[in-house]
């Protein structure tokens, strides 16, 4: 990342409701017209009984965290928030030449479906907001999927970064939001095995897995480059890196080494916070 891509940080942009509301109905409307008119096969086949034979990548986030200032509450609705949600995809097959959407599996979280008040993330703040907390499953879904050979063809980046990086496993950015519909996460098998997604909870982890017809012949390894936290000329801190990902061949050695995304947030915390 050069130094050309870091000098146009722009300082947080404060939107009136007005606007919001407005630019929530246009994209939320293009969604619905691109899932009924977009020539993109989505994957509709769910079958939580049955398991495809190789698990070719796992991993497991905890589901409550004491946050400062968040009344644990929220965590508690977010647990059944994300039990929905996870109902709603536990056993989907995507096949060949289909494209997994988030949110045209899950569906618009609301009152109806059983949803409550869980925690949002909105330009830097929390609030509580029906079906808060299902961001940590498409976290989960995309950090999966970038160790198999599955194509990521949407995922948007947090431009908040809210949490030090006390006990983070992942390099910072290596998430994907969600919000409904229009900030979705869609991934397409251009593989010719079919895979299987798997997520459910337990006491204290969601966890999650992606399985395979096929075993595979390739691993990887996902790292960040050129990280860094850089004051800004309006007076607060953004953070940078690029996540790239080595490909290994059965014998563990390098075969590929390739470009995932660069990110860029605003640090809602000291930089250097212990």
């Amino acid at each position: 990342m050069s130094d050309a891509d870091l000098k146009y940080a722009q300082p947080p942009r404060k939107r009136s409701r007005l606007r919001l509301s407005l630019g929530r109905l246009y994209y939320t409307g293009r969604r619905y017209l691109d899932w009924v008119f977009s020539s993109r096969q989505y994957a509709r086949t769910i079958q939580p009984d049955a398991r495809l034979p190789y698990t070719v990548a796992s991993h497991q986030t905890p589901i409550l965290r004491q946050l400062r200032n968040v009344d644990m509450q929220l965590q508690y609705n977010k647990r059944a928030n994300l039990q929905l949600a996870c109902r709603c995809i536990n056993g989907l097959v995507l096949q060949p030449g289909e494209t997994f959407s988030f949110w045209k599996l899950v569906g618009k979280p609301n009152g109806r479906k059983g949803y409550l008040q869980g925690m949002v993330l909105c330009n830097g703040e929390f609030y509580p907001g029906i079906g808060g907390g299902l961001c940590q499953l498409s976290n989960l879904i995309y950090w999966m999927t970038l160790h198999t050979p599955l194509t990521v063809t949407e995922r948007w980046r947090h431009n908040y970064d809210v949490f030090p990086d006390n006990n983070r496993t992942q390099p910072f950015g290596s998430g994907a939001t969600v919000s409904y519909n229009y900030i979705d996460l869609q991934i397409r098998n251009d593989t010719g095995s079919a895979y299987q997604l798997r997520a459910r909870l337990n006491d204290q982890f969601l966890r999650g897995e992606w399985l395979s017809s096929q075993p595979l012949v390739n691993s990887y390894e996902v790292y960040e480059r050129e990280h860094i936290i850089k004051a800004e000329w309006w007076g607060g801190y953004t953070r940078h890196n690029v996540l790239f990902r080595r490909v290994l061949d059965l014998n563990g050695q390098e075969v590929g080494d390739e470009f995932i995304c660069a990110n860029q947030a605003i640090m809602m915390y000291a930089p250097l916070l212990p």
